[in-house]
């Protein structure tokens, strides 16, 4: 039976191409026929607006995360899950209310587990859950990470782009040891690349030169539509197929498929 893999995407630096990166990837595995869960983590809920959902819904993520596990039966939980237009793709839509979810976890116990002990409830009907997850290590993002199989790091091909890596790793070292000795890094991906600029390319080599774990073929480049389809509440994929954005997470997620086949070697 093949496992779901739970990959959570993170760098806790905002403006790195985050949640672009999660919204279309998820996209690109779903049009590969790939069964996808996007859980939107995050309190500003873009990754649920990119799919339309901008409206706050009576219940979602925040409202699951609230429950007591055990009482929490797979029906509740699947009540949460909207369709998109991508018939193999689902998601966990989330709203400002999650931004309350540390204060109300407060004096819970197993409080960083709430995630992964909600995504029990699903997770064998899809073959990928993304996690979208804030710009912050928060306990939010510790829930991330707690529930991820593997850790997906987009970063920017700008001046600041390995500001604050070294923490994000030491935090996913510290996960990985006390709380969820699965989690690995699947990798970096780099965006925002513009191969006009010399900037971009030398940033670029030097990721690829002094990052010390794997770093994907693929590049993303900075691209118009890419900016815009999130407003039309579509990935790139609905909104310009033919768009360069489009076609590189298409490659992206082809690269991260063969990637998962190997690390199964």
């Amino acid at each position: 039976m093949t496992l779901t893999k739970i990959i959570a995407v993170c760098n806790q630096k905002g403006g790195v191409g985050k949640t672009t990166t999660a919204v279309n990837t998820a996209a690109a595995l779903a049009a590969l026929e790939k069964r996808v869960l996007l859980v939107d983590m995050d309190p500003q809920g873009n990754a649920s607006q990119a799919y339309g959902y901008g409206t706050k819904k009576e219940k979602d993520v925040y409202w699951a995360l609230c429950q007591d596990p055990e009482a929490l039966q797979a029906q509740d939980f699947q009540n949460l899950l909207c369709k998109t237009e991508l018939g193999f793709l689902k998601i966990l839509p989330s709203s400002q209310d999650l931004a309350g979810f540390e204060v109300e976890m407060q004096s819970e116990i197993g409080r960083e587990h709430r995630l992964a002990d909600v995504l029990k409830k699903v997770q064998a009907e899809f073959d990928f859950i993304i996690l979208d997850s804030p710009p912050s290590l928060s306990l939010i993002t510790l829930n991330v990470l707690s529930a991820a199989t593997s850790v997906l790091i987009p970063i920017q091909c700008e001046f600041y782009a390995l500001t604050g890596l070294a923490e994000l790793l030491k935090v996913v070292h510290l996960v990985k040891k006390r709380i969820n000795t699965q989690l690995e890094v699947e990798g970096a991906i780099l965006t925002m690349y513009d191969g006009r600029l010399s900037l971009s390319r030398q940033v670029a080599d030097e990721i690829q030169n002094r990052f010390q774990y794997h770093v994907f073929k693929t590049i993303i480049p900075r691209s118009v539509k890419l900016s815009e389809a999130p407003s039309f509440g579509k990935p790139i994929i609905l909104y310009d197929i033919g768009n360069v954005g489009s076609v590189r997470y298409l490659e992206f997620a082809k690269e991260l498929l063969e990637n998962g086949q190997k690390s199964a070697r």
